[in-house]
């Protein structure tokens, strides 16, 4: 099977072709390589390959940049997808797209399922929503959207790599406390998409993260733990603070759990602990990649 990865230079795109299965062949196309907000290089690209399957983690994730830039945040997470539906449709292949918690407002207090109306709080969520909707509209439910939150790897930008960087450079530092979710694995959300390609049934909206669920604070209490098992630290506190207390451009929603039932049912396995991920992780390498 023949799958097309989008974004391929991101931290999904790299964990994705690392644990790639045998079987598949895999064709990683970085933005640079494509860009899908040029319809016409899309069709060209899509056309010339002729993958089975195109999995779509290419995306504009600065959140807080995305209120001044909602043009940019637009074209890639919403105009982006609807070219790669059209491409799908006319080749007949099929599209796997990354989805966000950030779809959601955070009012409710127990776990949001893919059936709940999405209500984004900034232009990241609001521009992330513009694509599964473009992606409905072309294919209906033939394709598939998996949403997922609090991403974390070894590489690009992330909360985990902030935080190992901010522990080696401060004594202190001051976490979010207020705002709800699940750290989730690069490596456990490509484990699991790869399984979902299995699975020819499987359209619609799904969700996936880690089990568990977990404060920023919380967090970067597990990450500040297991960087002192291995070495000495400079940091020797991590302070919570209410989200007032740090003001950012972009509204976050304070409760953004994900409901993966759904997912579970079909996959036939439950996801790993997200602190059990965490104690995993060779940290140290997380300072300089």
């Amino acid at each position: 099977m023949k799958i097309l990865i989008t974004g391929a230079n991101g931290q999904l795109g790299l964990t994705l072709q690392q644990l790639a299965p045998p079987e598949h062949e895999i064709v990683p196309l970085t933005s640079n390589q494509l860009d899908i907000t040029n319809r016409n290089s899309v069709l060209d690209t899509i056309r010339e390959i002729r993958p089975d399957i195109i999995i779509n983690t290419a995306a504009y994730t600065a959140v807080d940049k995305a209120e001044s830039e909602p043009d940019i945040a637009m074209a890639v997470n919403a105009h982006g997808p609807e070219n790669l539906a059209i491409a799908a449709q006319k080749t007949g292949c099929r599209l796997i797209h990354i989805s966000t918690d950030f779809v959601f407002d955070g009012k409710k207090c127990h776990p949001y399922t893919p059936e709940d109306e999405p209500n984004p709080l900034n232009v990241y969520g609001e521009t992330k929503l513009a694509g599964e909707q473009a992606i409905g509209r072309i294919l209906g439910e033939t394709a598939l959207i998996i949403r997922t939150a609090w991403v974390h790897s070894p590489h690009g930008h992330n909360f985990v790599k902030t935080m190992v960087r901010l522990m080696h450079e401060h004594e202190e530092i001051r976490v979010v406390d207020d705002q709800l979710g699940t750290p989730t694995s690069t490596q456990n959300l490509a484990n699991a998409l790869y399984s979902f390609i299995r699975h020819e049934e499987a359209y619609g909206i799904y969700h996936w993260t880690d089990s568990g669920s977990a404060s920023w604070y919380d967090f970067a209490i597990a990450i500040h733990n297991e960087l002192r098992r291995h070495i000495e630290l400079p940091c020797k506190t991590v302070i919570p603070i209410a989200t007032r207390e740090y003001p950012t451009p972009a509204k976050r929603p304070s409760f953004s759990i994900l409901d993966k039932s759904s997912s579970i049912i079909l996959l036939g396995y439950h996801p790993e602990h997200w602190s059990s991920n965490i104690r995993g992780l060779e940290l140290t390498r997380f300072v300089n990649t």
